[in-house]
């Protein structure tokens, strides 16, 4: 076996710049106005310096909002010029080893934590195969068109399942608050960039893609991995694993039984028989905290208004909001997965459920804003009594199960001030949501302290942004994250299995889609240096 031939992807875009240009650079702060040109950045950097000849490149750009009249960007570039001093910082990088080995993988799921995992693996030498329960993006995409046409559920086809995972059809978001993926995130990020995103995700403070970039940009990913030699089977469903001396030696597939020498599977929060086939085979898991509530929805100007004091601002897509609310201090209350200019969209995974979910396109210019609106549940406290992991599930999905005895696939919804008042009184608002509206009161489809939670947790959501009680309350929102954890060792391998290992969201250890592919290239990096 060769030693390590490192694949080099630079932490610090503009050390390896100046490292190109044979100069230094030194980083400045300036304020701009939120329709800025480039003219006024460069002259803005001129009068910082003091330089006459540079070049620069931002690294840091995030849209100040503090106060209504004096809304600008704050940004951060590095300017390049032969006055500075050459840089010496040692970045850290992440060095993908290149092996000869006649290993091979199989990864399960092709949403972040999958797809990179296969990536990694096949860069770094491995036989890999990538199977997904879903379509291609582009049937999936047509799946769900003919069902918000009116058509038939597609279980392969929806917006959980299918290439690029449940963050397909998303806002895109590209933020993390994991601490320790600096050059794991760096490489997600150039990859993505070299598949078509915009290069602004190098330094935006919340970079996004949008759904509309996504379909495009897990399609190029897809052609990316199989030029590198990597096989990818859709339509192929995890039946079941053979298990013997702590290691899995068959995995039976819809496409057949295969016998590889290391199993990668990525989930994500949807794949309940997934769960429940490794559950029955011994692999370990525990309940954890989750959070469950319901989707809100404003007209996108209104919080426009709330948040900048004005309609729209030049240079801006759509304000943002994130909010939280400690409620009744057993059940925190929080927005999540804020997507402005969005639409809300029906996200259930299996036909004959019925739960919510929020996207936007890239330009995130539609008419309304949504978020989740949850709160924090504790699942033993909540019942009462000790639950198993098969329980857990059970109760979720039977939650999932009562909004579609409730409404069918329309969405079931009330105004917020009649949410809080418990009194429907018609005369909802206007909705995004794609197969309508039925009025009915979301209060009975929720536990009890989870609606007290929520009453409260929206009584101060309105005392915090203007207007905020005016707008919709619809759905149920479960899949903030999966109710169940894996245990498993530092390196991502199963505990008291060899071979086995569950990544991202569907782990229980990792959420959105930079931590969740930074959980599977870490993963298997552990793999490919074990083998040097």
């Amino acid at each position: 076996m060769e030693g390590p031939s490192p694949v080099m992807w630079s932490l610090d875009y503009c050390h390896q710049v100046a490292n190109d240009a044979a100069m230094g650079y030194r980083e400045y702060d300036v304020r701009l106005p939120s329709d800025y040109t480039d003219g006024e950045l460069k002259a803005a950097l001129q009068k910082k310096s003091r330089l006459k000849d540079f070049t620069y490149a931002i690294t840091r750009k995030s849209l100040d909002a503090r106060k209504k009249h004096d809304i600008c960007w704050q940004v951060r570039a590095a300017v390049f010029s032969p006055a500075y001093p050459d840089q010496q910082e040692a970045f850290p990088v992440l060095e993908i080893p290149r092996l000869t080995t006649d290993q091979s993988a199989l990864v399960v799921g092709s949403g972040p934590a999958g797809f990179f995992a296969a990536l990694t693996l096949q860069k770094a030498g491995f036989d890999v195969t990538l199977i997904e329960r879903g379509c291609d993006v582009e049937e999936r995409s047509a799946g769900i068109s003919d069902f918000e046409a009116g058509g038939s559920f597609h279980p392969d086809a929806n917006y959980a399942f299918g290439e690029g995972g449940a963050g397909t059809f998303s806002d895109g978001k590209l933020t993390s608050r994991s601490k320790h993926i600096k050059p794991e995130r760096q490489f997600i990020l150039e990859t993505y960039i070299s598949a078509g995103a915009p290069e602004e995700i190098r330094y935006l403070a919340h970079p996004h893609l949008g759904t509309d970039n996504l379909k495009v940009i897990v399609r190029n990913l897809r052609e990316q991995f199989t030029v590198l030699g990597g096989t990818i089977l859709f339509k192929t469903m995890l039946d079941d694993i053979t298990v013997r001396d702590g290691g899995v030696t068959l995995v039976s597939t819809s496409a057949g039984v295969m016998e590889p020498d290391h199993l990668i599977i990525a989930p994500g929060h949807s794949s309940y028989e997934t769960y429940r086939m490794l559950i029955r085979r011994g692999v370990p898991f525990r309940n954890k905290n989750f959070a469950i509530g319901s989707r809100v929805e404003h007209p996108q100007e209104l919080i426009n208004l709330a948040q900048w004091g004005v309609p729209s601002i030049r240079g801006v897509k759509a304000a943002e909001y994130r909010l939280t609310s400690q409620a009744d201090e057993h059940h925190p209350v929080y927005t999540f997965c804020m997507c402005p200019g969005g639409t809300v969209v029906p996200a259930t995974a299996y036909a004959g459920q019925n739960i919510v979910n929020g996207m936007s396109r890239y330009r995130r210019n539609g008419r309304f804003a949504n978020a989740a609106c949850v709160a924090g549940l504790q699942i033993e406290e909540l019942l009462g009594r000790e639950v198993s992991p098969l329980e857990a599930l059970d109760w979720l999905e039977q939650l999932e199960a009562s909004a579609f005895e409730a409404t069918g696939y329309r969405a079931p919804a009330v105004s917020i001030r009649d949410f809080l008042s418990g009194n429907p009184i018609g005369n909802l608002p206007d909705s995004s949501y794609p197969l309508g509206l039925q009025e009915y009161p979301l209060w009975e489809l929720l536990p009890g302290t989870i609606v007290q939670a929520m009453r409260t947790g929206l009584k101060d959501f309105s005392r915090k942004l203007k207007g905020y009680d005016r707008g919709l309350i619809l759905g149920l929102e479960t899949k903030t994250s999966g109710p169940v954890q894996v245990l498993r060792e530092q390196d991502g391998r199963v505990s008291g299995f060899s071979n086995l290992y569950l990544i991202g969201e569907g782990s229980g250890y990792a959420g959105g889609i930079i931590s969740s592919a930074a959980d599977g290239v870490k993963a298997v990096m552990a793999i490919a240096y074990g083998q040097q």
